[in-house]
């Protein structure tokens, strides 16, 4: 059964293609005047696309195993929405396995999920069941409502628990919508963060948890590097995933700490700026026209394994999402403190999930996978052995661009 096979051809509108990468101020400008809601709804479904069995229309006809479209679904409070992609085994089976919901990182949008599209997937009409990608509230192109945590700033617990209760609630909510019973959670970095805290939560809703990458594992200070995050050198085209290792997790946190010492003077008042609890889009965003060129350089260093077509989609569509009304994004300070470390790591939280949990990392990665490799452990001595941690060689903190975890997390 391929999920690509579809006898009912249907033609979409054509959609303007991508420009290309500002690369002088001139270019740049234009790009920001352009930006707005309607650009970043071309810019999504340029990436959606991809997949032959997607429909604007859900009434239009798809002769195949899986149907797949976009919408917004209307929180308990009409002014939250949450947009959603859907992809449905067009014959459900009752014996289905719980459907898979992907959940993005921080600032980022479901469209960083692109290329995993597919394999899901053919999971879902393999299995008859559903996948479904969301933009957390506040972020991507879901409602962007303003964020608040009224609890004290001495008050970590509380700050930490009401940022966190912006995201999980929302999701819960998003589920009684979607009258799903349970699900199984696969979140990279913050999402991966978040999901935990879901689970903690909502033990109940919760099949199992893949996290890729996640923010918010370890204690205190660790090796972290946030400013990797711009080093394309960093992420390959991928290779082998395997079982972690003592070693080889020595061997991951020996090369963050040369990465850490080796911080250029600029990286180093990034990393300053996002451990004082600015937000990095809230940055790009006043610097008004030069915007687009500043995301243009991101972009073009960050993707260095997609075509250029693909390249110059990603662009347009990180750069409509970064300069729309700041939100969700504002959640950074209360939840991570300077260091990048979480201020209630999961690591501390984790042995409470009765549920099986996969931690995936990338080698060359900036989250410190001790934290994953201390939480299965934890994990174990609370009796759940249903841990395990997995590294993928040659690939940065965006595992889910690499051959092996693009079929991986359809588990």
């Amino acid at each position: 059964m391929n999920a690509t096979a579809s006898s009912s051809s249907i033609s979409l509108p054509s959609l303007p293609p991508a420009n290309d990468i500002p690369s002088a101020f001139a270019a740049s400008m234009k790009q920001w005047w352009a930006a707005g809601e309607k650009q970043s709804a071309i810019s999504e479904e340029r990436l959606l696309r991809r997949l032959p069995f997607f429909r604007k229309d859900t009434s239009e006809p798809v002769d195949g195993p899986v149907v797949a479209h976009s919408s917004r679904v209307t929180l308990s409070n009409p002014k939250h929405y949450l947009n959603t992609f859907s992809m449905n085994a067009t014959s459900p089976s009752p014996t289905a396995p719980p459907p898979a919901v992907l959940l993005h990182g921080y600032g980022a949008g479901l469209g960083f999920y692109f290329q995993n599209f597919l394999p899901l997937a053919q999971w879902a009409g393999r299995r008859g069941s559903s996948v479904y990608a969301l933009d957390w509230l506040g972020m991507g192109r879901s409602a962007r409502v303003p964020f608040t945590v009224k609890a004290p700033r001495k008050d970590v617990a509380a700050r930490v628990t009401e940022a966190e209760a912006f995201f999980i609630d929302s999701l819960e909510d998003w589920r009684q919508k979607m009258g799903l019973d349970k699900m199984t959670l696969v979140g990279h970095s913050l999402g991966a963060y978040f999901s935990v805290a879901y689970a903690l939560k909502y033990p109940t809703r919760v099949n199992k948890l893949i996290l890729l990458s996640p923010a918010g594992v370890p204690r205190g200070p660790d090796a972290t590097v946030p400013s990797r995050e711009l080093d394309s050198s960093a992420h390959g085209a991928g290779g082998v995933a395997e079982a972690a290792s003592s070693k080889r997790i020595k061997e991951i946190e020996s090369e963050q700490k040369a990465a850490k010492a080796q911080e250029s003077r600029s990286r180093k008042l990034l990393t300053y700026l996002w451990e004082e609890g600015w937000s990095p889009f809230q940055v790009v965003r006043s610097t008004v026209f030069w915007g687009p060129l500043i995301i243009g350089k991101y972009s073009s260093r960050r993707f260095t394994g997609l075509t250029p077509q693909e390249t110059r989609e990603m662009h347009d569509y990180i750069l409509n999402i970064t300069l729309a009304k700041g939100s969700g994004e504002y959640c950074i300070s209360h939840i991570l403190a300077p260091g990048a470390h979480a201020r209630l790591p999961m690591v501390d939280r984790v042995d409470a999930l009765k549920i099986p949990v996969t931690f995936v990392y990338g080698d060359h990665d900036w989250m410190d996978p001790e934290g994953g490799q201390d939480s299965v452990e934890r994990l174990r001595q609370a009796g759940n052995g249903q841990g395990r941690m997995y590294i993928v060689n040659n690939a940065g903190h965006h595992v889910t661009w690499t051959t092996p975890s693009r079929s991986m997390i359809c588990w």
